[in-house]
């Protein structure tokens, strides 16, 4: 991994175009290919990245990132920092409870109880940032990315929103749409689903492993 801290201002020209005056950043460079660009003010949540596979050429204060679509994230650097090299080595990946383990496997075998004609295209689907839990097809073969939890709390619904704004720059995938699947849900959690066009789906753990759909309730 790579670590710069520079000033710096980014410009990023695909399907849409945005700006970053310049400020002082950090430059993440992952061993995948990844390039994400972050402040100190926003937590884990870059400001813009690019997803592997991509390609970085760098020229004196200047980085061109650009990915398979052609999409391009243009760096223009005014000064640096700070610029080091970090050997992270494997890591395990998280690993869910027992209980949340379990439902995502019975809500993958029965993926159904998302609605009629949804089929699964794969559990632990990969991306840049980890993988999601399900990711399935509706109906209509549209893509739908779901998120499972014991508790759905905030983070359980940043964390999707965050696996949705990366999937649907995949011209392969988008739209993608988004359910998050839990035992309880929030309120909170479930205003800001809401707000974010995220499906809430509330699962009760005895009931699925019954195969009782009566007792699950889809909002």
């Amino acid at each position: 991994m790579r670590l710069v801290i520079a000033y710096c201002q980014v410009d990023y020209v695909g399907r849409l175009t945005a700006h970053l005056p310049l400020a002082k950043r950090l430059l993440l460079v992952k061993a995948d290919g990844s390039v994400s660009i972050h402040a100190d003010d926003r937590a884990y949540k870059p400001l813009n990245w690019m997803s592997p596979p991509c390609t970085l050429t760098e020229k004196e204060n200047f980085w061109l990132v650009v990915n398979k679509a052609g999409e391009e994230l243009r760096i223009t650097i005014d000064e640096i920092e700070h610029d080091s090299m970090h050997e992270l080595g494997h890591d395990p990946g998280l690993v869910k409870d027992g209980v949340e383990a379990h439902l995502q496997i019975l809500l993958a075998e029965h993926v159904e109880t998302l609605g009629s004609g949804y089929r699964l295209v794969r559990r632990e689907f990969p991306t840049a940032i980890g993988p999601v839990d399900l990711m399935c097809r509706d109906a209509e073969g549209a893509s739908v990315a779901v998120e499972v939890k014991r508790r759905g709390d905030i983070d359980g619904v940043e964390q999707l929103t965050r696996y949705l704004e990366l999937l649907n720059r995949d011209p392969l995938l988008a739209p993608v749409s988004g359910v998050f699947a839990a035992q309880q849900i929030k309120p909170q959690a479930r205003t800001l689903a809401s707000d974010r066009g995220i499906r809430c789906l509330t699962l009760d753990y005895d009931t699925l492993r019954g195969l009782d759909s009566g007792e699950l309730k889809l909002f």
